[in-house]
Order: structure tokens, then sequence, then C-alpha cells
């Protein structure tokens, strides 16, 4: 099912995901065996244009990968998910991102080092070409994997156009005040949101702390999303915790991936915050009940299913 909502442009990273399974995570100097290993597209922000695209929004991705066979993964997995290709840009000397993840079996959880390469060589050059794509955007989706420098340039384009900009603060970064105030939504996990707040984040009244906090650094609305305690959202008239959705996970990676975009997806539909907050809820819940990454991302049939049955 295609959207017939508004324009979507996520700016972001495209790293190879390669992904062991393990009994146990290792501590640090052990050496452990697994069991499987998978290589698969990744990145946050490749995840997330891919999460929405799938949910049915109408997404534009823009990221870098290296001339190397990652690269082809990348152009690959995007002509079979009917994607569009033209914002990929190559470098001529940086790799191919990756991120080494490795999941223990029994709980699900993971631990990930990723390695930017391309994606953290965005050059002001690929920012211009990108600037018209920008403008024209009626929602930008952000995440923290790519160079600082080329983010701060693709939010003052996008804050000077008009266009509603959400911040997915991963991995977790201190930001400027000055590009907080440009930011109209940040959708950062508990963990991200103490580093932006100094509040820790224990329950639903904490969240709400850390919320109000960033609302009066300049954020217009803030979503939080808070792990087996579901998620918060506030605006300037309300706030609301949603509980976490009873699944069987096989493999939390890239569920907050999954969470920004079912949200943004349901944003480009008209839908209100917390409405989107429900559709990122049932999305993030989703792709916990698969392996991998992007290929873990529901689609739209699916995410109608749970959403009708979770919330009526």
């Amino acid at each position: 099912m295609k959207s017939v909502g508004k324009k979507v442009v996520v700016f972001g990273s495209f790293v190879v995901d390669l992904t062991g399974r393990t009994k146990t995570l290792p501590v640090p100097g052990q050496t452990v065996m697994g069991s499987t290993f998978v290589m698969g597209p990744g990145g946050k922000g490749s995840n997330q244009a891919v999460a929405a695209h799938r949910a049915g929004a109408d997404v534009t991705l823009v990221t870098k990968v290296g001339k190397d066979v990652f690269g082809k993964v990348a152009t690959d997995f995007y002509e079979k998910e009917g994607m569009n290709t033209e914002y990929i840009f190559v470098d001529e000397e940086k790799e191919t991102g990756c991120a080494l993840i490795t999941v223990e079996e029994g709980t699900a959880q993971n631990e990930i080092v990723v390695i930017s390469g391309a994606c953290g060589n965005i050059t002001d050059e690929d920012v211009e070409k990108s600037r018209a794509l920008i403008e024209s955007a009626d929602i930008l989706l952000l995440q923290l994997e790519i160079n600082f420098d080329a983010l701060y340039k693709v939010i003052d384009i996008a804050h000077a156009a008009g266009v509603t900009i959400v911040l997915n603060t991963a991995p977790a970064a201190e930001l400027p005040a000055e590009v907080l105030k440009k930011l109209d939504i940040v959708t950062p996990n508990e963990t991200e949101a103490q580093i932006l707040t100094g509040v820790k984040i224990e329950n639903g009244d904490d969240a709400k702390k850390a919320a109000e906090v960033l609302m009066e650094k300049g954020v217009k609305q803030v979503v939080i999303t808070l792990g087996s305690m579901g998620a918060f959202a506030m605006n300037s008239e309300k706030s609301e915790l949603v509980e976490r959705l009873s699944v069987d996970a096989i493999d939390t990676t890239g569920a907050g991936d999954a969470f920004n975009g079912g949200f943004v997806m349901a944003l480009a539909e008209g839908k209100d915050l917390f409405t989107a907050l429900r559709y990122g809820n049932v999305t993030g819940a989703l792709s916990v009940t698969r392996k991998g990454t992007a290929p873990s991302m529901p689609d739209r049939e699916a995410i109608d299913r749970l959403y009708a049955e979770a919330y009526g």
C-alpha cells in the first residue's frame, strides 16, 4: 500500500550490518562462539527510510556509500525494495560503512559497533546536490550517524524552507542549543534523552521531566522511546505514556529505527503526534519479532492489523 500523504526525505547513514548470534554476549577480553552470521543492509538512516517506505510513506533517502562491494549491497537492496536511488552518493576514497552486531539468543539483546565510512564524509557538494530535494520535502527525518557539519547544514536548509524536521538523536550525543531550537520533533530513547537533558529516566514522570527540559531548549514536540516501559510523547498541550506491546522478541536490533519509520509515516498521513506514537509503537514491536534490521521492517498490512488489535 502506498501513501497519499506528504513527501518524506530521510537524510542519513547506510552501513552493512554484519550480525552474529551467540548464546551470551562477550565481556571485554572474552571470545565466545557464535551460532549464525548474516550480512545485510543497515544504518539508522537507511533502516528508518526502509521502515517508512514499507509502511506506505513516499520516501526518498539521501546517503553515501563507497566504491566497493558493500556499496552494491545498498543499491541492490533499494532497487529490490522499489526505492529511489537517485540520491545515493558514492565516495571516491572512503569505504562503505559497516556495523558489527552481536545478538544474544536468549534475550534478543545486542551490542553494536558502527564504522560510518562514506556516510561520515558527506561533503558540501553532496548537501548542495540535495538542496532542492530537502526544500521540497514536507518532513525531513534525520539521525546522528552522518558527519555533524553536513547534518547542521541540512537542518539549516530545511529550517529556512519551513520543512518539518524530525531528529532521532541516535547514537547518543550532546547537541548545541541553536540546533535544538530548529527542530520540530526529537525522538531519543531514554539513554539519549538523559544525555540531552541530564534527567535519568526510570518511569513516565522522569520522561515528562526530560521532555519539559527539551521543550525549554526550544524543541516543539518530544517523543521518548522507553524500551520495556513503552513510549512517551509531549507537545505544548498534553503528554501521554503508551505501554509497550507484548510480543515474542527474537532480535531487538533496529527496533528504534522501525519506530521512527512508522512514526514518520503516520505524521506524513496527517496523524497527530499521539496517534503517530502508536503507529511507531506497533512498527517497532513487529520488527523485534523478526531477525535483522532492514529485513525485519514490517509492511503496512501487518502494521494496520496489529494497530487495530492494540488500539481499536
